[in-house]
């Protein structure tokens, strides 16, 4: 629930805090505040506060990963192959690092090429911060490798290919941003009460840009509203209105949020010492390996990605309902032998007592996994079944078996049969309906279709057809 009042000096927005379950509930509330009866509502509350925002941490490479995902949409993989060349050109430090620290000697020499840095990019800082900031130069934090930084050699820009001067880019002005202010401004709070009921308002004021200002181009800030200067017990006007919302499903992930989800997998355990163990071990896999299982995922087929997002196919889906109550698929397992691997470092554990534990917890996965298979297998073959009855697209012309939905092509649920029918999704850069596909399987033709492209780069139209050696063929329209 919102309103909207009217001071002498601008309107202002306010919400209410409690979310209501249904209309009936809203408007109960409503009648019993007599919110609707009131005349005026009464500024009860004015608060204005400085914040501070400092720049960000430096990257690390899993974090470089995850921005270079969102503002690039390069995979994980790609962005560590970059990050490689880069260092193998000497102008990047080493890319697989799981810090976001680096130390006084590193510190040192950034803040001697720091005119040099500036100049490549042609930003000046007017007063920048020579003095070192645990929230970035802090030794302890600091192991065989410090954040990813530039080096003290500078690349020429022209002659590094656009995503190498992308991920460079990203790198530079992410420690040029550590040599900055802080990011100041006053956030005001206003509590405006209509017959006692609260709501509450905030704006920002910008007073000091900082950091902020080497991303005039990159950072697209949401600026909270500029709010009228009023004084406590102020009387204004209101209009009150609601706002109807559906809870929402969360978020597909994408590469880099799946990259910050396993990185941060303790964060959803409830055992204390588990979250606290995988939160300093860094979860499943490390900085160097994470890329690489989900590149194996999307090799194996087990997920795969369209327009960013990353969905489970139906192979991962009866993976995940395999191995489901296993051992080896909760993250609890890692946190246990994270736990004595912690033990062994303080002496507190042998190296030759994990390997044993590790030895009998394979036998026992090889002795049980084979019987869990069998017992699931028939709950396992109906399910498949019925994903694939979901996606059956039509008859196979070649075999008379079902051609199927196969996530990136339609094809013949006799391939095991030897029958290797099959139809794309895509045809000439034109997407093919569902429609589209059922008219060749059915008709072995198609009505007319617009928006194929030729090589030449020339949309055309026309229908397609199945030949009879099962090959897709063009049908011009006769003129």
């Amino acid at each position: 629930m919102y309103a909207t009042f009217t001071h002498s000096n601008g309107k202002y927005k306010g919400k209410y805090k409690e979310r209501f379950d249904t209309l009936a509930n809203l408007d109960g509330f409503k009648e019993t505040n007599q919110l609707e009866q009131a005349e005026n509502a009464e500024v009860t509350n004015v608060k204005v506060e400085e914040k501070r925002q400092y720049a960000p941490k430096l990257f690390s490479l899993s974090d470089l990963q995850s921005f270079a995902n969102k503002r690039f949409k390069y995979s994980a993989d790609k962005t560590l192959s970059i990050a490689q060349k880069l260092y193998e050109k000497k102008v990047l430090s080493y890319p697989r690092s799981d810090t976001n620290y680096i130390g006084s000697p590193e510190f040192d020499y950034l803040k001697s090429n720091l005119s040099r840095y500036l100049e490549l990019v042609g930003v000046g800082i007017s007063e920048p911060q020579l003095n070192e900031n645990k929230r970035y130069v802090d030794g302890s934090k600091v192991q065989e490798h410090y954040a990813i930084i530039p080096t003290k050699t500078l690349p020429k820009l022209s002659d590094v290919t656009k995503d190498e001067k992308n991920i460079y880019l990203l790198v530079l002005y992410r420690t040029l941003a550590i040599f900055e202010k802080p990011y100041i401004y006053d956030e005001t709070t206003i509590d405006t009460a209509i017959n006692q009921v609260l709501f509450q308002s905030k704006g920002k004021t910008e007073k000091e840009r900082g950091w902020k200002r080497l991303y005039k181009q990159e950072e697209k800030d949401k600026y909270d509203p500029l709010l009228p200067e009023v004084t406590v017990n102020d009387s204004v006007a209101f209009a009150l209105e609601t706002k109807e919302g559906k809870t929402q499903p969360p978020n597909y992930y994408t590469e880099g949020t799946l990259l910050t989800a396993m990185k941060h997998v303790g964060r959803a355990m409830d055992d204390k010492g588990s979250k606290d163990i995988l939160k300093e071990t860094e979860g499943i896999g490390t900085e160097a390996t994470r890329a690489s299982i989900i590149e194996t995922l999307k090799k194996q087929d087990y997920i795969t990605i369209s327009k960013s997002k990353i969905y489970v196919t139906e192979k991962g889906e009866l993976l995940c309902r395999i191995i489901a109550e296993d051992e080896i698929a909760n993250s609890g397992m890692t946190a246990q032998w994270e736990r004595y691997l912690k033990k062994i470092r303080s002496q507190q554990g042998t190296q030759e007592a994990f390997l044993g534990s590790i030895e009998r917890f394979v036998q026992h996965l090889i002795e049980k996994v084979p019987q869990n298979f069998q017992d699931k297998k028939e709950n396992i073959a109906d399910v498949a079944g019925h994903m694939e009855q979901e996606n059956v697209m039509g008859t196979c012309p070649k075999c008379q078996n079902s051609v199927v939905d196969k996530g990136k092509f339609y094809g013949c649920s006799g391939y095991k049969d030897g029958c290797k029918f099959t139809l794309p999704k895509r045809w000439s850069q034109k997407a093919l309906t569902k429609k589209n596909v059922q008219d060749l399987l059915s008709k072995r033709e198609t009505s007319l279709i617009k928006g194929f492209k030729s090589k030449k780069g020339s949309n055309f139209s026309a229908k397609l057809t199945l030949n009879d050696e099962m090959k897709l063929a063009f049908e011009f329209p006769k003129k």
